[in-house]
C-alpha cells in the first residue's frame, strides 16, 4: 500500500484516509488533546502512520517485519516526523507483549485480519488496546470483490467456491487465508466490545478499471476517485468491494 497522499495510490487509500482523518479530528475535539496516541497494527512501512503523525499525533507501529520497520524509520525521518513515530516488532495476536492495554485513542488494523489465524482474537486485541470511546479503523479483504474478480477472469468454478467457503477462499492456491462480508466484520467488532459505525466499500471500481485508462485519459483519475467516494457508503456496493472498512468505537 502506498502513501495516501500520492495521487495514483489514492485510488486504494483515499476513502479510508478521509474517514480516518475525520475520526481523529473528532477524537481531538472530544478529548481536548491535539496530539492523540495512535496504534497502527500491521502498519508496515508507515503508509498511514506517517501521514497520521504529520497531523501531529503520536503513532506506534507494530509489525512483524524488521525490514518494514526499517523502512518506516526512514520514511518517518524523510517526512520530518521521526520523533512522533515509534516502531516495534510484533503482531496483533501477541499485541500486549509489546504495547500497553487500553493506552490508545485510536487503533488502525488495516490488512491484518485476513492473514491472522484467529481474526476474532485480532479484533478483540485491537479493541482492548483502546481507551474508552476510542476509535477503531478496521480494513479487511472483502468476499464479494474476490468473487467478482475471479468471475471476470473466467475462473467461474473458483468464484463459486469462494461463495461457499467459510473463509471466503477460492481454492488451495488462494494467497489470502480469510475474506469477510460487511456483516461478519460488524459482528466481530461488536463481539470485541465496540460499536460499529460507518461501513465503506474500498476499491469498488479501481481494481476493475484498466490502469492504462486511468493513467492516459485526461481527468480519468480524478473522476474515478469521485466515483469511488460516492459509491463507498452505499450498501449495495459493499458486496462487490475488494476491501471493506469499518469504523468502530470502543464502548465506555
Amino acid at each position: 500500500m502506498s502513501d495516501p497522499m500520492r495521487p495514483r495510490a489514492s485510488l486504494r487509500t483515499a476513502v479510508v484516509w478521509e474517514v480516518l482523518k475525520e475520526a481523529l479530528d473528532r477524537r481531538v475535539k472530544v478529548t481536548g488533546r491535539e496530539a492523540l496516541d495512535v496504534l497502527d497494527t500491521g502498519g508496515g512501512s508507515g503508509n498511514f502512520a506517517v501521514p497520521v503523525a504529520a497531523l501531529g499525533h503520536r503513532v506506534t507501529v507494530v509489525d512483524p517485519s524488521p525490514n518494514a520497520l526499517f523502512a518506516l524509520e526512514r520514511r518517518a525521518a524523510e517526512a520530518g516526523v521521526a520523533e512522533r513515530v515509534h516502531g516495534v516488532q510484533g503482531d496483533v495476536l501477541g499485541l500486549f507483549d509489546v504495547v500497553e492495554r487500553g493506552g490508545y485513542d485510536a487503533v488502525l488494523c488495516h490488512g491484518v485480519l485476513e492473514y491472522v489465524e484467529d481474526p476474532a482474537e485480532g479484533v478483540r486485541n485491537a479493541v482492548d488496546a483502546l481507551r474508552p470511546e476510542g476509535a477503531l479503523s478496521l480494513l479487511a479483504a472483502g468476499l464479494g470483490g474476490a468473487v467478482l474478480s475471479r468471475a471476470l477472469a473466467g475462473h467461474f468454478t473458483e468464484a463459486r467456491h469462494a461463495l461457499s467457503d467459510p473463509a471466503g477462499r477460492w481454492g488451495d492456491g488462494d494467497p489470502v487465508p480469510h475474506r469477510f462480508t460487511a456483516e461478519r466484520l460488524i459482528e466481530l467488532v461488536g463481539a470485541a466490545g465496540a460499536t460499529a459505525g460507518a461501513v465503506h466499500g474500498v476499491r469498488v471500481f479501481a481494481d476493475l478499471v484498466p490502469g492504462v485508462l486511468v493513467d492516459t485519459e485526461p481527468g480519468a483519475l480524478d473522476a474515478l476517485l469521485k466515483l469511488e467516494a460516492a459509491a463507498a457508503e452505499l450498501p449495495a456496493f459493499h458486496a462487490v468491494a475488494t476491501q471493506l472498512h469499518v469504523l468502530g468505537e470502543k464502548r465506555g
